[in-house]
C-alpha cells in the first residue's frame, strides 16, 4: 500500500545472492551471466562485454597495487602467500594474471613442448632441476654429443625456455648419469605397444570441441589446447563428472565444467577455481594421423 492509499505494483523478488563462501555457486553465477550476455543482440552484447572489460581492468589496477605493496614488505609478503592458499583469492589473482606457476612447473611445460621436436631428430631431453635462474637438463640420444646437429638442438631448447620463461638466465646440460633424474613421459618407438591404446583419427576431432572415448575401460577426454592436443581422464576433479560437454574458450585456453562451473587450464589441467583440484593427464602421441593414449 502506497502513502496515498493506492496499491503499489508488485515486483518479482530479486534472486537471493549466493553465500560469499560458496565459490562454486559464485563461479556458476558468473558463467550464467556471461551466457546471458553472449545471447544478447550484437550491440547490447558488445556493450556488456565492454563493461565487463572495464570493470576487470579497474579491479586489476587495484589488486596489482595491493600485491606490490604486500610483496615489498617482509612481513606482509608471507601474509600474501598465505592468502594464495585460499581458493577464492587464488582464483581472483589468477583471473587477472597476478599469479603464475612456479619456475620449475613453467620450465617442465616448455620442455614438454619441445620434446616432440627433439624426438623427431632421434634425441630426447629430461629436466633435472631448476636452481635459481638456471635450468639443468639432460640430453639423450643424438642430442647427447658434440655434433653440429646436437648443438642446434641444444640451442633450440635454450631459446624456447628463455622465450617462454624470461626469468631463466641460463640452461646447462649435465652429464648423462641416472641419479636425480626427473623423467618426463617417454615416447615409445612407432608400433610399440607399452600400454598405448588406439584412439580416434585426428581428422575426427571437432576443431575446438573436446572429444571423449573409452580406452581400456577408462573414459578419456581429448582436449585441444593452445599448444596442441591434450589427453585427460574424462572426469572433473571436483566431483568426477564427465567433461566432454564443457565450455571451451580457445582464446583463454580453458575448459569449464558443465556441472558446477569449475574452470581448468586446457594445457596443464590446472584448476583456476580451486587450485587443489587438477585434471588427471594421460600420455598422448599421434602416429599416422591417429591418436594413441596410455591410460594409467
Amino acid at each position: 500500500m502506497s502513502t496515498n492509499g493506492s496499491i503499489a505494483p508488485t515486483e518479482s523478488p530479486a534472486p537471493a545472492p549466493a553465500a560469499t563462501d560458496d565459490l562454486q555457486a559464485l563461479a556458476q553465477r558468473v558463467d550464467d551471466a556471461m551466457a546471458d550476455v553472449q545471447a544478447l543482440p550484437a550491440e547490447a552484447r558488445d556493450t556488456g562485454l565492454a563493461l565487463k572489460t572495464a570493470i576487470e581492468q579497474f579491479h586489476k589496477a587495484g589488486l596489482t597495487r595491493i600485491v606490490r605493496t604486500l610483496k615489498n614488505d617482509e612481513h606482509a609478503r608471507q601474509l600474501l602467500f598465505d592468502l594464495l592458499d585460499e581458493p577464492s583469492v587464488y582464483a581472483l589473482f589468477s583471473m587477472h594474471g597476478l599469479v603464475r606457476p612456479d619456475l620449475k612447473t613453467q620450465v617442465a611445460r616448455t620442455i614438454e613442448l619441445v620434446r616432440p621436436y627433439m624426438q623427431s631428430h632421434g634425441g630426447d631431453i629430461a629436466l633435472v632441476d631448476v636452481q635459481d635462474a638456471t635450468v639443468l637438463v639432460r640430453l639423450q640420444g643424438s642430442c647427447n654429443g658434440c655434433s653440429m646437429a646436437a648443438q642446434t638442438l641444444r640451442n633450440t631448447v635454450e631459446e624456447s625456455i628463455r622465450e617462454r620463461v624470461p626469468e631463466i638466465e641460463a640452461v646447462e646440460v649435465v652429464a648423462d648419469e641416472p641419479d636425480n633424474l626427473v623423467q618426463l613421459t617417454p615416447l615409445p618407438a612407432a608400433g610399440a605397444d607399452h600400454g598405448w591404446i588406439e584412439g580416434p583419427l585426428v581428422a575426427e576431432l571437432g576443431g575446438e570441441r573436446p572429444l571423449a572415448f573409452d580406452a581400456a575401460g577408462v573414459s578419456v577426454l581429448l582436449l585441444p589446447s593452445r599448444d596442441g592436443l591434450r589427453a585427460y581422464r574424462n572426469a572433473c576433479a571436483h566431483q568426477g563428472l564427465p567433461l566432454e560437454g564443457g565450455l571451451v574458450d580457445a582464446a583463454a585456453g580453458t575448459i569449464t565444467c558443465p556441472w558446477h562451473g569449475f574452470c581448468f587450464d586446457s594445457e596443464s589441467g590446472e584448476c583456476f577455481t580451486a587450485p587443489q583440484c587438477q585434471l588427471e593427464p594421460f600420455p598422448l602421441r599421434i602416429q599416422q594421423g591417429r591418436v594413441f593414449v596410455r591410460p594409467e
